[in-house]
């Protein structure tokens, strides 16, 4: 009696563990979809900002060029190449603030209702993109840590869990303190 009761809570644990596992996996693939859906919607608004640039910056036309082909680039990384994707993100997000740096130097494209509205919009799809990526690298640091955790880390290995990978910042020189000067 006592080793069918000891085998019904061992059952039972490894059931828990098991369904565990799969709450944070599920947890971290919904939280990827929420940044998926977020560089989309940045995606979806580049050939609206760069035809608005293009009539005012048409010599500027290597900036226009990059931030193109690195959106394209961005929607052909593989689904779930997570590393893959924030590289290639991070470099358009570079690209992206070298083509607003354009309007600077264009007070009419800088004044154009329509540029304005993009850039704002863009702005608010940097920043949820932001709290997307800290969503996700929180549900991923979950399911990493059940991943690795003794005794979980043995039912993660038999049922062949992995590990997700984190959505980081790819270039080192993104991570350096601007330099401020007055």
């Amino acid at each position: 009696m006592i080793g069918l009761a000891i085998g019904v809570a061992v059952i039972l644990y490894l059931v828990f563990v098991y369904n565990g596992l799969v709450k944070a996996r599920q947890v971290a693939e919904e939280a990827w979809s929420g940044i998926d859906v977020q560089l989309k919607r940045r995606a979806d608004l580049i050939p609206n900002l760069i035809e608005t640039v293009k009539g005012y910056a048409a010599h500027e036309k290597s900036t226009l060029e990059e931030v193109v082909a690195l959106r394209n680039r961005a929607q052909a990384v593989p689904e779930g190449d997570v590393a893959g994707r924030a590289a290639v993100e991070g470099a358009l997000s570079q690209a992206l603030g070298r083509l607003f740096a354009l309007a600077e130097a264009y007070p009419d494209l800088k004044a154009n209702e329509n540029f304005a509205e993009l850039q704002g919009s863009l702005e608010t799809i940097e920043g949820e993109i932001q709290m997307s990526r800290r969503y996700y690298n929180g549900a991923a640091r979950d399911l990493n840590v059940k991943v690795e955790s003794f005794p979980s880390n043995l039912i993660a290995n038999v049922f062949r869990f992995a590990k997700a990978g984190y959505f980081e910042i790819a270039n080192e020189a993104d991570r350096a303190v601007p330099s401020v000067k007055f």
